[in-house]
């Protein structure tokens, strides 16, 4: 059976912790549901690791939903969020039903996370109304890169702290079913870890959050250019990947692949018949 928001909550108050991965495609999808993580998030960090874009920012709601329809058919188990992209649940609450409403309807994805706290409260209990399951996202909002000015730390004032506090406790009372807690302090996200009643899951947040997310191509070390601060390497497919290519190169220009094995032979009859 699949995971839902009730075991996602449930395994909090059990004081299980919660795995989640990023995936964009059915291979990757189906991979990491078969090895058992419980939850998947088809993050707009597609737009940078699969598309090649500078941020979050230019990922299309189109992409997303393409993206997304994909990860479901690979994960038979897994729980999986669509991430909504940029712009399209802030115009009005209405847009944001409607864009959300399309995750499901067309991707059968089982819900979709929205980034902002007190900001975004009112349009994250509008779309929980209207049956929708909601992860909110606080802390670095990828999608207010360039209102934050780039990719640093949040909470790190009292100000700041506390508003961050107040945004997840207003997400939480709006209906959210988790909270992703993304590069604060290790000790501001164990404060709001305790405070809430609905699991937060943490990216560079520390160890105290109710589960973690890693983004894929981070974990398998599909890139060497830039490592961030909160990821951990379990591979380096990188260079497996690219000397696998190399291989193969050298193997078709020295005339050793393919050979016998990997080609298919012909009744011997039917090649006299050709060649006559």
């Amino acid at each position: 059976m699949r995971v839902t928001i009730h075991n996602i909550k449930d395994m909090k108050t059990k004081g299980e912790k919660i795995v989640m991965l990023t995936a964009y495609d059915y291979a990757t999808a189906h991979l990491i549901d078969e090895a058992g993580i419980p939850l998947i998030l088809v993050g707009d960090s597609l737009g940078m690791v699969v598309l090649g874009y500078e941020s979050t920012i230019p990922v299309t709601l189109e992409e997303m939903l393409h993206h997304t329809k994909a990860v479901v058919k690979g994960a038979r188990k897994a729980l999986v969020v669509g991430d909504m992209p940029f712009m399209t649940y802030h115009v009005s609450v209405e847009d944001a039903i409607e864009n959300a409403g399309r995750f499901l309807k067309e991707t059968n994805c089982q819900a979709v996370k929205l980034e902002g706290g007190e900001a975004m409260a009112d349009t994250v209990r509008r779309v929980v109304q209207c049956g929708i399951p909601v992860m909110g996202h606080i802390g670095l909002t990828p999608q207010a890169i360039h209102q934050l000015g780039g990719f640093k730390v949040q909470g790190k004032t009292q100000q700041a702290a506390e508003q961050l506090v107040k945004d997840a406790i207003a997400l939480e009372e709006a209906g959210a079913f988790s909270v992703v807690l993304e590069a604060i302090p290790t000790p501001l996200a164990r404060i709001i870890t305790e405070r809430l009643r609905v699991p937060t899951i943490g990216i560079g947040a520390g160890p105290h959050c109710d589960g973690q997310v890693q983004v894929i191509s981070d974990l398998l070390g599909l890139y060497t250019d830039f490592v961030p601060k909160h990821a951990k390497r379990y591979a380096t497919l990188f260079e497996t990947i690219k000397q696998a290519t190399r291989d193969y190169i050298n193997d078709v220009k020295a005339g050793t692949f393919p050979t016998e094995k990997e080609s298919t032979a012909m009744d011997e009859d039917l090649l006299k018949g050709l060649k006559e």
